[in-house]
């Protein structure tokens, strides 16, 4: 086949267009410039928008020996990732910008881009497995295990796409870098959020949202116990940085479980009001089976799975929990996996919208 590797600049995309060429596939490198400054973003060896990551990426083809090139999609990244990250935090919520970027960016723009000009299919270097069934599995690498990431995208798009890191460890990655004389064999992983330089979250949102004070409220009382600079810096599930002069009447700390951004308020409480015994998700990817199925659902980025009965109506996903989960976040992602010998076959995902509290009276 005729396929785009995607190259970052790191180790594990090079590794897995080197392993796409030994498969017998025609391939074309391309690196994605998501910057509309490089030097704005991450530096050094931390993320995928650098400059050093694409003469990292051009190094890399070059001891491959594919063509490469460099496409400009900053424009794309800035509004469907960046704008997306704002706006969501404004809203209360704490987005994934990863998943948004797969969506978006390297599912979306750059497979369309890559059919058109006659591509087959785009390989990347995610560790996640694609079967001969077509359908999205686990990693054998459970701790890289990024199929999380990778549950928002549409069998069309899983159709087109080429993971073949999936049955490999990340050690096993770096030794066959090395291997093959690929300078990034040591390079490190990119952590925290890839457009942020300094990897300050709450600097950047406030030089784009502002800092307005508004209310840290109790939830069991409404007393309002103290103030903060701008609700778009918490979290829900935050226990640091609430600054709070008045302790709990029984001394245990505080924990954020509510942003609400139309009275700009924090409300705060007790470390089990923050369990769970439902989520809601909204904008449902359905992949694999009948949509009411009892199975196991991952709540956060490398969270552990919970057991759950999942129903999806009119793309809106309902995960209703086994056991109660604690400080789930309304932006992130519930993705629900069917256990399988051959690896956790992902069912689906959805945008968590809302949460049942534990706490809630029966309906």
């Amino acid at each position: 086949m005729k396929v785009l590797a995607a190259m970052s600049g790191g180790v594990d995309s090079a590794v897995a267009a080197a392993r796409a060429v030994d498969a017998g596939h025609d391939v074309t490198g391309v690196h994605l410039a998501l910057a509309r400054n490089p030097q704005t973003y991450r530096s050094g060896a931390r993320g995928c928008c650098t400059l050093e990551d694409s003469r990292d990426a051009r190094r890399a083809a070059d001891v491959i020996g594919i063509p490469f090139y460099v496409w400009d999609l900053a424009d794309e990244f800035h509004e469907d990732v960046v704008d997306n990250f704002v706006s969501e935090y404004a809203a209360g919520r704490t987005p994934n910008p990863c998943l948004r970027c797969n969506e978006k960016i390297k599912f979306a723009a750059v497979l369309d881009k890559a059919l058109a000009l006659g591509f087959d299919a785009v390989v990347t270097g995610h560790h996640a497995r694609l079967g001969a069934d077509g359908l999205l599995r686990r990693s054998v690498d459970l701790a890289k295990d990024q199929s999380y990431v990778l549950a928002v995208l549409t069998p069309s798009q899983l159709g087109h796409a080429m993971f073949p890191l999936g049955d490999v460890t990340k050690a096993d990655v770096r030794a066959e870098a090395s291997d093959r004389g690929l300078a990034v064999a040591d390079k490190p992983d990119s952590h925290d959020i890839c457009f942020i330089a300094d990897g300050d979250t709450r600097r950047f949102l406030g030089e784009r949202l502002g800092t307005a004070s508004g209310p840290i409220v109790d939830a069991a009382s409404g007393a309002v116990l103290g103030e903060h600079g701008g609700a778009h810096g918490y979290t829900v599930g935050q226990r640091r940085g609430l600054h709070l002069n008045r302790p709990a009447p029984d001394g245990k700390p505080r924990y954020v479980l509510s942003i609400t951004p139309v009275t700009n308020t924090v409300t705060v409480g007790p470390v089990e009001a923050l369990d769970v015994v439902e989520v809601r998700g909204e904008r449902a990817v359905w992949l694999s089976g009948p949509t009411t199925v009892d199975c196991q659902v991952q709540l956060r980025a490398h969270g552990t799975p919970t057991d759950a009965s999942v129903t999806v109506v009119d793309g809106t996903l309902t995960a209703r929990l086994r056991e109660p989960a604690r400080g789930i976040a309304p932006g992130q992602a519930v993705v629900a996996y069917r256990p399988d010998p051959d690896g956790d076959i992902v069912l689906g995902s959805a945008t968590i919208a809302s949460t049942v509290s534990a706490a809630a009276p029966a309906a």
